[in-house]
């Protein structure tokens, strides 16, 4: 239903597509790659300058960017071994302060038990010194008032 005509107006830059519609024809211009390798891409100016002149490696400016970029190195290493030891010190803090709670969980837990057990004994006694009251004697001291 739609017809495609290609008309190139500069090879491999503009083609032009002509489709079939009920209305009539409609001309839509599209740009297109100029060669088989995807081209019109442009490259970074970081990457084309690295690419396009390959430093002297006699040269100053090599030799500085080389300093800075060893020390940059060492300086990310030295901040990676502080944060690892940093960590390490952390970690065994808390084992300590686990190791503490743990010792303390135990200390209550058996403060608990005996407090326990002195509760029900003392319930206990209580229990055994109350006597329950028979009905017998009420109604015979009631009598006699």
């Amino acid at each position: 239903m739609s017809k495609i005509a290609q008309q190139n107006s500069t090879p491999g830059i503009s083609v032009i597509h002509t489709q079939a519609h009920a209305g009539g024809l409609q001309q839509v211009p599209q740009l297109v790659p100029a060669g088989p390798g995807g081209g019109g891409k442009a490259v970074p100016p970081s990457k084309q300058s690295k690419k396009s002149s390959p430093m002297d490696r006699n040269s100053d400016e090599y030799r500085q960017r080389r300093e800075r970029n060893n020390m940059a190195v060492k300086k990310s290493r030295l901040k990676s071994k502080q944060k690892a030891q940093d960590t390490l010190q952390r970690v065994n803090q808390l084992k300590e302060e686990n190791e503490r709670l743990e010792a303390k969980i135990k200390l209550l837990t058996k403060e608990l038990s005996v407090l326990k057990d002195l509760f029900l004994e003392h319930a206990h006694n209580l229990a055994d010194n109350v006597q329950p009251t028979s009905t017998e004697n009420t109604t015979s001291d009631n009598a006699g008032q």
